[in-house]
């Protein structure tokens, strides 16, 4: 039985060329026509799902071939996407992926749903170079299915007409609005891209604002069509069953540290841990005064260094999840949830305490330390994984370890890609403690709710004195 999907992919020839605010302005201008959207969002990225989500008002997946293969990504797309629409945003430039041929990028992506591509050109300073730009990208492969523009910063109404004309003439394909320079535009930009939606003082009214540009300036109903006119699907693709587990034993309870510190997380791990028996409890680093008693604690990526101050000051909280820690809680932590459970955090001049469950001191760098896809094999016995196994993940901070005291933790991680806690290592453990510069992705890495449940329910059982090798060869049992 075939199936329609409406769907669209916006791509742009670059990184940084407002794709995202467009995005959002068209998810959110779809769903106030009623329109069921389902928004996805290419490649490892938090911020702009975060985005998306709030525009759908719909959770934000992510699709990966590089962190879950394309099998997994045609699949968890439609399976997501089943009877709405899917949105797609792809990342960095149409073509640009790990390699000279753009392995893992957003017109591969593009290629295994079978969805239209709009291209967003950014037209600073451009005319009828935007065409020859559109064009390359036209002929580069003509498999990827581009069949529309958006034009964004333009300067005047002169400047849109001549743009427009050139690629209508050059490359024979409509261009559905363009987005004038905007001096107070409300999506604010930060080092990661923009400014996630916990740290932003009005998003209701910034979504707004999208809807307005997206009403005023593009044409909707151009887009609905171009999405209307995708290639039906097989409903077998969407039944094959995804990696992961159910739950097979007694619920624990797993807190996750969710706000305006930690906000990095994947909707695919919330789920997996959920599906593999887990009662999620919501905390926040700073605004509880303590942990409560918990089975196991996920602490996502975030932006510690802007909260610094409040997670330093909420010293409640901090002293209770250390005893936890050293009561033997199972914690799984990446990035932000790593820098959080060191002793401290240095900014500048200024240093800020921290849990202290791990003996390292952190600081933050100008320009990033780590940034990209990371691969990595499990050398050393740690809380969750079993040594053997190879990780598939990515990176992207700008903090680096300035002090480490590394006769009380050793590390877990080998690198083969990526820089991690440098020297080819990453994923610092003490006690029941993982933590690293890594993230992972649940779709890619089914082993992991399963293996962090386990430990949580071994915990729950007190049984914290059994020797870290039998912890491994469970792990081994369970990767299979």
């Amino acid at each position: 039985m075939e199936r329609h999907c409406p769907r669209l992919v916006f791509a742009s020839l670059r990184g940084g060329a407002g794709k995202t605010a467009i995005s959002v302005a068209v998810v959110a201008a779809l769903r106030k026509r009623g329109i069921d959207i389902v928004p996805f969002k290419k490649g490892p990225d938090y911020i702009d799902a975060a985005w998306l989500s709030l525009a759908a008002s719909k959770p934000c997946h992510n699709l990966d071939a590089f962190l879950m293969g394309p099998e997994q990504v045609v699949r968890s797309f439609y399976r997501r996407a089943a009877g709405s629409w899917g949105v797609v945003e792809g990342n960095r430039g149409l073509y640009d992926g790990v390699n000279s041929a753009g392995a893992y990028s957003t017109a591969e992506l593009a290629k295994m749903i079978k969805a239209p591509v709009i291209l967003v050109v950014d037209s600073d300073k451009v005319t009828r170079t935007a065409a020859a730009m559109v064009r390359g990208c036209q002929c580069l492969d003509p498999e990827v299915d581009i069949r529309g523009v958006i034009l964004n910063r333009v300067g005047s109404n002169r400047h849109s007409s001549v743009i427009t004309r050139a690629v209508r003439e050059s490359c024979g394909l409509p261009v559905f609005g363009a987005i004038p320079r905007i001096a107070d535009f409300p999506f604010l930009e930060r080092h990661l891209g923009l400014v996630p939606p916990q740290e932003h003082d009005n998003v209701a009214d910034v979504i707004r604002q999208a809807v307005f540009l997206a009403e005023s300036e593009l044409d909707i109903d151009g887009l609905i069509r171009i999405a209307q006119s995708a290639a039906s699907w097989k409903d077998d693709i969407a039944l094959q069953a995804e990696p992961g587990n159910r739950a097979s034993g007694e619920p624990v309870s797993v807190g996750i540290i969710r706000d305006r510190a930690f906000q990095f997380y994947y909707r695919e791990n919330i789920e997996a841990l959920a599906e593999c028996g887990a009662r999620i409890v919501d905390l926040s680093a700073i605004d509880d005064k303590v942990l409560p008693r918990l089975d196991a604690l996920y602490i996502g990526g975030g932006f510690p260094e802007t909260q610094a101050e409040a997670l330093s000051a909420n010293e409640s909280f901090r002293r209770s999840l250390l005893e936890a820690a050293e009561g033997g809680l199972p914690i799984y932590a990446e990035c932000g949830g790593f820098i959080y459970l060191g002793e401290s955090l240095v900014i500048g001049d200024r240093r800020y305490p921290m849990v202290g469950a791990l003996p390292v001191v952190f600081g933050m760098e100008k320009r990033p330390q780590g940034h990209g896809y990371t691969v990595a094999d499990v050398v050393g016995i740690n809380p969750f994984f079993p040594v053997g196994m190879r990780l598939t993940g990515h990176e992207f901070h700008y903090s680096r370890i300035l002090a480490c005291k590394r006769g009380e933790v050793h590390t877990a991680y080998r690198l083969l890609k990526g820089t991690g806690m440098g020297e080819n290592r990453d994923a610092l453990c003490r006690k029941n403690i993982l933590a690293s510069f890594t993230h992972l992705h649940a779709l890619g890495t089914p082993q992991w709710a399963e293996l962090l449940i386990e430990k949580a329910r071994q915990y729950r059982h007190n049984d914290k004195n059994e020797p870290a090798a039998s912890v491994a060869e469970q792990g081994r049992r369970a990767n299979g």
